[in-house]
């Protein structure tokens, strides 16, 4: 009779354990459902786009984040590379005459050298600084890197070129003159580099020839959803280049010895 009892017993403590293990399951799986797993980090994204201005100048525009930025020295027409980007700032004969600098480090050789992107040569020219830490761009009117203010210096990069003026509608031209902007009234290929209040940067190139004032109004117009801050026009002419996959901009095919390029 003992030993009956407890095979009963043994049997309806099976039962209890087999349904208490099927709830455990189930409340598991409801909880896993209903867990909020946190989102993968945003990869750095790029959007191309072409359009035309109300004055007839067509704009190829890319716009990024700018932690998607990178500036690189190279020695080459942007077709002929694998890096997608547009071109960067002014040289002669393989000198980079605009700043050029990642974290206090030109693009080419050493701080303090000639033609290395240190310098903005000849004289203070607009400068964008991205400031990583600060989370904020500013245009510097500067002739060297040193003279940069950020707020750490080993997390900033700034792209060299002439004050675009996009907050100063009245005395834009004067002041990209004084930063000697070349040709700034003959119709040429032209590029420049903007950014909008979101932090949002766009690369734009119009191989559409135009004078600066054309191509600064066609940016305002179509660029940015009118949220643009301010900018810098870059190298024109033939040195207006553009690769972003196959989409391919050459210029007139000369090497340019700075570019800004998509890190993604």
């Amino acid at each position: 009779m003992h030993s009956l009892r407890a095979g009963k017993w043994n049997a309806a403590s099976l039962v209890v354990y087999i349904l208490v293990m099927l709830l455990s399951f189930f409340v598991t799986i409801i909880i896993l459902l209903h867990t909020r797993h946190p989102a993968p980090p945003v990869r750095p994204y790029s959007e191309y786009s072409v359009k035309q201005a109300s004055n007839g100048v067509t704009l190829h525009t890319i716009r990024t984040p700018p932690e998607n930025i990178g500036l690189k020295a190279i020695a080459s027409n942007l077709t002929d590379l694998q890096d997608n980007g547009i071109n960067g700032g002014f040289f002669w004969q393989g000198y980079l005459l605009s700043i050029a600098v990642i974290n206090d480090k030109p693009v080419r050789g050493n701080p303090g050298d000639y033609g290395s992107g240190w310098f903005n040569i000849d004289r203070k020219r607009g400068t964008l600084v991205w400031d990583e830490p600060a989370q904020t761009f500013t245009i510097q009117v500067v002739a060297s890197a040193d003279e940069l203010k950020v707020t750490d210096r080993a997390h900033y990069w700034a792209q060299g070129g002439v004050s675009m003026g996009l907050r100063n509608p009245d005395d834009w031209a004067r002041q990209a003159v004084s930063e000697e902007m070349p040709v700034i009234d003959e119709k040429r290929m032209r590029s420049g580099i903007v950014y909008d209040k979101h932090n949002n940067v766009y690369l734009v190139v119009a191989p559409t020839p135009c004078t600066g004032e054309q191509f600064r109004s066609a940016v305002m117009e179509q660029v940015g959803d009118g949220e643009l801050v301010d900018g810098l026009f870059l190298d024109g002419d033939g040195s207006s280049q553009l690769k972003v996959a196959d989409h391919v901009l050459p210029g007139d095919h000369r090497e340019v010895y700075q570019m800004i390029t998509l890190m993604n």
